[in-house]
């Protein structure tokens, strides 16, 4: 069921979007070669609980960890280990946060070390295109489709692959409710957006093949062909002309 938050649970989801937010940018100054995803996962973790809210993901549906990091060709729900980040290494950080009940959600991809690769730098800057261009699609009479046909039109621009089996979702009491919002046209309008709906838009592009595998861990998600992919995501506020990102500035 699609729910129409009200003024009081719209002031809670901006704290903990704001959080989301704060927390990737206390992260990505901090990245370097040499950390273990472990070691970033705890600096997510207790910074998020410094501010008062928890971390969505732990221990939801099971999963081990505060964070998922996605390494290279893992694509989304990567779990925190010893694995150790190297320059070239792309890596996506994807992070929740739950506050008095209400949650924020944000991944964003980000590259280690300087001279990055001309296909690594055309991934990374067609997915976070494409979730821009899907943000300019939220207003209130439009549709769940048209936010996956801007998505799939900079995918296709750039020559990256979407991945199907996953899609963005609405927020609020859960960090997943209802609607899906896949990131290519599925040829179904799906709901129209309303004021006062709350959403994550999240493009999963890759370099290579959209066929993906499930690893043996039962959560982390992985390009078929082994090459990399990246995953951009904001939660946003649908308003009367426009939208409001919950997980940005």
């Amino acid at each position: 069921m699609i729910t129409i938050k009200t003024e009081e649970e719209i002031k809670l989801l901006k704290i903990a979007g704001n959080i989301v937010y704060q927390t990737h940018q206390y992260l990505k100054d901090k990245l370097e070669p040499g950390m273990t995803t472990n070691e970033i996962d705890k600096l997510a973790h207790d910074f998020i609980i410094s501010q008062g809210a928890t971390p969505s993901f732990l221990g939801y549906e099971g999963f081990p960890n505060a964070t998922c990091i996605s390494v290279n060709d893992e694509v989304v729900h990567g779990i925190p280990s010893n694995k150790v980040i190297k320059k070239g290494d792309v890596v996506s950080i994807d992070i929740g946060a739950c506050y008095k009940g209400y949650h924020g959600d944000s991944a964003w991809t980000y590259y280690i070390g300087k001279n990055i690769k001309s296909d690594i730098q055309r991934l990374m800057e067609g997915t976070k295109e494409a979730l821009y261009a899907g943000l300019r699609q939220v207003k209130e009479g439009n549709r769940i489709s048209d936010i996956s046909k801007a998505i799939e039109s900079v995918a296709n621009k750039y020559h990256l692959s979407i991945v199907r089996e996953l899609v963005g979702h609405g927020v609020g009491k859960s960090v997943h409710e209802d609607p899906d919002v896949p990131n290519y046209d599925t040829g179904f309008k799906g709901p129209m957006l309303k004021a006062g709906m709350v959403i994550a838009i999240e493009p999963m592009l890759n370099l290579g093949t959209r066929f993906v595998v499930l690893e043996d861990n039962d959560w982390t998600v992985s390009t078929y062909d082994g090459k990399p992919s990246a995953h951009y995501e904001h939660t946003v506020l649908v308003t009367k002309d426009g939208y409001e990102i919950l997980t940005g500035e």
